[in-house]
């Protein structure tokens, strides 16, 4: 089956062009220059799950002047709390996005709030909109998002295993979970949690997301989950443990046995989201990479013009630009097509660009020398990132395996159409003939 040509259409809204523009003067005028100012206040803070004097106070100064100019909350695509962008459109916006990491919290467009706040605008209640979805929107809270489990494949999401059962009106829940992203910031005061709370149903019927305040008793943040030897403080991927944790009844989102459907609102546009922004660190490691190159001599010549490396900075453009053109068109068949049937395009942009952001990123730190590997470099915190997100919304295997799986049926289904079609023409060419 041929895709629609509207598909191959990747140019930006002509209404989405100005917005680009403004976020990339805010960026370069309002976030760029409290960088390393925000993280040298955080060095050496007595507590790390918390932030030190001054730094939440520079953030809010540049939230604020992207309130002022507009820039806030346009994450959402086709909806009336944000700027309604197309996926297409915001796509564009990400990459630049991720090229300063502060970037995205100063526009109230930082993960795990965006997929929160997109499942509560669109399925939420108005209670729930009005206790979670209004404080997320104005930037005065962070949330989290608990699915991975200690003990269990969470790659295939079926095994999850935490339990939630009804009683007089309350879920009960108990369990574990694992790198939950966020939960260690002090902001941080709402977490959607995936549970099982229908064990009897068909396997896709039998979870439920149910929000819970972070302060609920029972509620136990066990510690931080290191990545590459770093506990990210004071975002954090958190080890929870909820014992005999009490919510009320109405705390579930969209009902019982959705928590799959829910997970079809949030991942794709995240996907999306994760993929463009890193792009965007891709084009920052190269332009370090870039910059090494020329400013270093060894060997009687710049570092640029050793072995490979000129080759490597055209490889690595060649695949930025590639990369690009493969989200973008999957940004656009979830407008075209919807996110159910756009599935195939994001689990190719999942499975191919942190794989590929990760070599760019490595090849960067190799031109660095010892440096692009210590803490003078932003280098191994990027690639960190990058590696941590070839597991983040499903590993890189499950991802293959679903776009393969599709292939196979196309072929199949093709092969059966067109023996179909042999057939009938010659059932109908021998009765013309006997005729």
């Amino acid at each position: 089956m041929s895709e629609p040509l509207e598909l191959n259409n990747l140019e930006m809204s002509e209404k989405a062009k100005p917005l680009l523009a403004a976020v990339i003067k805010h960026i370069r005028e309002n976030v760029d220059p409290i960088t390393e100012e925000f993280h040298r206040l955080g060095e050496g803070r007595a507590d790390r799950w918390s932030y030190a004097p001054g730094q939440l106070e520079l953030l809010e100064t540049a939230k604020q002047k992207a309130r002022e100019s507009g820039l806030w909350n346009f994450f959402l695509p086709n909806a009336e709390t944000g700027e309604g962008l197309a996926n297409l459109d915001y796509a564009y916006i990400a990459a630049e996005l991720g090229k300063n990491p502060l970037a995205s919290e100063t526009l109230n467009c930082s993960a795990p709030d965006t997929g929160n706040m997109e499942v509560l605008e669109r399925i939420g209640t108005q209670q729930q909109k009005d206790a979670w979805l209004k404080p997320l929107l104005a930037g005065e809270i962070r949330s989290a998002f608990a699915m991975t489990e200690p003990d269990k494949a969470s790659s295939d999401a079926k095994n999850i295993g935490m339990t939630a059962v009804l009683e007089n009106g309350e879920w009960v829940m108990n369990g574990e979970k694992y790198y939950i992203s966020g939960a260690g910031d002090p902001r941080c005061k709402i977490m959607i949690v995936m549970v099982k709370t229908s064990p009897d149903a068909e396997p896709f019927r039998q979870q439920s997301q149910i929000l819970v305040p972070i302060d609920t008793p029972g509620v136990d943040i066990l510690g931080p989950m290191h990545v590459f030897g770093h506990d990210d403080a004071p975002h954090g991927h958190m080890h929870i443990r909820f014992t005999n944790v009490r919510v009320p009844e109405e705390n579930i989102l969209w009902g019982e046995g959705k928590g799959f459907e829910i997970s079809q609102v949030r991942l794709g546009p995240g996907r999306i989201h994760h993929c463009m922004r890193s792009i965007g660190q891709a084009e920052k490691a190269l332009d370090l990479l870039i910059e090494r190159g020329l400013s270093r001599v060894a060997f009687g010549k710049k570092i640029m013009d050793l072995g490979k490396n000129m080759e490597t900075v055209s490889r690595a453009k060649i695949e930025i630009e590639s990369m690009r053109l493969l989200v973008l068109k999957a940004a656009k068949a979830m407008d075209v097509l919807g996110n159910k049937e756009a599935r195939i395009w994001v689990s190719m942009i999942k499975a191919k660009v942190p794989e590929q952001v990760c070599d760019i990123i490595d090849q960067a730190m190799q031109v660095h020398g010892a440096t692009g590997i210590s803490q003078w470099s932003p280098l191994s915190n990027m690639y960190a990132q990058q590696r941590t997100l070839r597991y983040a919304d499903g590993p890189d295997e499950v991802h293959h395996h679903v776009i393969a799986r599709h292939e196979v049926k196309t072929y199949s289904e093709s092969n059966t159409r067109q023996d179909a079609a042999k057939k009938e023409t010659k059932v109908t060419g021998s009765a013309g003939f006997m005729g």
